[in-house]
């Protein structure tokens, strides 16, 4: 088994900021080499001239979008655990109703928003269930995974020790659970945010999808390019603030694991 090898803090901080450098650089050596046109790929000092130009407008679509993230993940987190936690507590209820949810999630969400506007209307709460939809199956599923991958000797010693269930999952069950449950928020999280754009995109309701949508009539590719960057930086935010939750939480998660 290869074992990586860890990198000093400096080294892990330099190199996200070198990789985003490079990348930068790249684009806009792009755009000078092949004269690209600003209406297909504008330059980087032409996306910053956007912020620029916009401010107010940008930040405030970008808490729209963080809003109606936070929320729907916040509702498909507890609701994602709550459903591994009956699934796992009953084979019965597993077999009855897994299925169904199999089933549900193959559904291409975005199918689902026009009849979400329809039932809803066009408001943050047709956002916030688009949201909840796309990311409550995967956090169910990591903490399905996680609940029911504890060892068996783990069992032995609570029924050696008299536990009750009740005890079982709280003491044992819960904690060997939570790297796969933090690996299902990490991924919900990304969701999240992917799920309130496409909203935004198709009820024109505020927020960063909807300025992407805006351009197309304006042909603003830049203002576009400025949107899609906030909606980056705010899915590298989101990211890293479950995984600072996920070391506070589970800080001996990193030692056992190669």
């Amino acid at each position: 088994m290869t074992v990586r090898r860890e990198l000093s803090p400096g080294t892990r901080a330099a190199l996200p900021i070198v990789g985003t450098v490079v990348a930068i650089g790249l684009w806009w050596l792009v755009t000078i080499v092949f004269e690209v046109e600003t209406l297909f790929l504008p330059s980087p000092p032409e996306v910053v001239d956007a912020f620029d130009r916009e401010p107010a407008y940008l930040f405030e679509a970008a808490w729209a979008t963080l809003w109606g993230t936070l929320a729907g993940f916040g509702i498909a987190a507890a609701g994602g655990m709550v459903a591994a936690l009956l699934l796992t507590g009953s084979r019965l209820v597993e077999q009855a109703t897994l299925p169904m949810i199999v089933a549900f999630n193959a559904v291409p969400k975005v199918s689902l928003v026009p009849l979400l506007i329809l039932w809803i209307g066009y408001d943050s709460r047709t956002k916030i269930s688009l949201v909840v939809l796309i990311a409550f199956f995967p956090i169910m599923v990591s903490t399905m995974a996680g609940l029911t991958s504890t060892p068996a000797d783990l069992y032995e010693l609570t029924r050696s020790l008299s536990a009750s269930r009740l005890k079982t999952y709280l003491k044992v069950r819960l904690p060997w659970a939570l790297p796969q449950v933090f690996v299902g928020l990490k991924l919900g999280i990304t969701l999240s945010l992917i799920g309130a754009v496409v909203a935004e995109l198709q009820t024109l309701n505020g927020g960063l999808g909807a300025i992407i949508y805006s351009t197309q009539q304006s042909f603003d590719t830049p203002l576009a390019f400025a949107a899609i960057t906030l909606t980056g930086v705010l899915g590298i935010a989101l990211f890293y603030a479950v995984v600072v939750a996920e070391r506070l939480a589970v800080p001996w998660a990193r030692k056992i694991s190669a």
